[in-house]
């Protein structure tokens, strides 16, 4: 067994004189130090006072935004580029906050993952791009595929969910919804991911691999998995224009 230690580290009287916030800061930086990397130390700093309190504000915020629906979706076309049609869309989450402004799914959505919330965000995504692709294929009279993404902890930890969704799914026509994951997903080897995928496949839906190339998953996960599109990092292609 191999132990490392992690140590945060407050002084007396600059960071507090009260024993309490003394240990609380103490907390702080120790979870800092973890951050880094774990096995060091790292002291106490006001910046980190101050991020605790931003995320314990902007997580009560993010419970109130969850309870009153206050997303939106826009979608993304995916152009065919060897004829120019669009006959699939990425939805991609939105928060709009009143004083905020528009809060970046960078931000909250690591929240909403560490708090549990990312379920309830995640269920109401899958809702609205169910409705909106039958809205599409109403209007239009042509099936438009919808992608959206799932969170690794969604995938792990939804219970019922899982269940509730494949309910959802077999009425809906085949190919509407695309779910997408991230490589790092199928490394987990703990997980059902195996029988989670041909669960999504009897049901009609698609699987996309997100930021393909950036982790440490090999081709032979295409072959094991129901992988059905790929989509390579943008840092991979950044330069394609002008760099042969």
């Amino acid at each position: 067994a191999y132990i490392s230690v992690s140590i945060g580290i407050t002084l007396y009287p600059d960071d507090g004189e009260v024993e309490d916030v003394l240990l609380k800061h103490a907390d702080q930086a120790m979870y800092a130090a973890k951050e880094h990397g774990r096995n060091r130390y790292h002291y106490f700093t006001d910046s980190m006072q101050q991020q605790a309190h931003y995320r314990m504000r902007l997580i009560q915020d993010l419970r109130s935004a969850v309870e009153s629906c206050a997303f939106q979706l826009s979608y993304q076309p995916i152009v065919e580029l060897k004829n120019g049609k669009v006959t699939k869309a990425e939805a991609l989450i939105r928060w709009h906050h009143p004083q905020r402004g528009q809060v970046s799914p960078a931000e909250f959505i690591p929240v909403a993952e560490d708090t549990g919330l990312i379920f309830a965000i995640g269920n109401w995504v899958f809702q609205q791009a169910v409705k909106q692709s039958a809205q599409w294929r109403e209007q239009f009279g042509a099936e438009v595929q919808i992608s959206i993404n799932k969170s690794p902890v969604q995938f792990r930890d939804e219970g019922s969910h899982f269940h509730e969704w494949l309910q959802t799914l077999q009425q809906q026509p085949d190919g509407g919804i695309c779910i997408e994951i991230t490589e790092g997903l199928l490394l987990d080897t703990n997980m059902p991911v195996s029988e989670k995928l041909l669960a999504y496949r009897d049901a009609g839906v698609q699987v996309s691999l997100d930021d393909f190339g950036t982790g440490y998953s090999s081709l032979a996960y295409l072959k094991k998995f129901d992988i059905d599109y790929l989509k390579i990092d943008q840092s991979f292609v950044a330069m394609i224009g002008g760099d042969a």
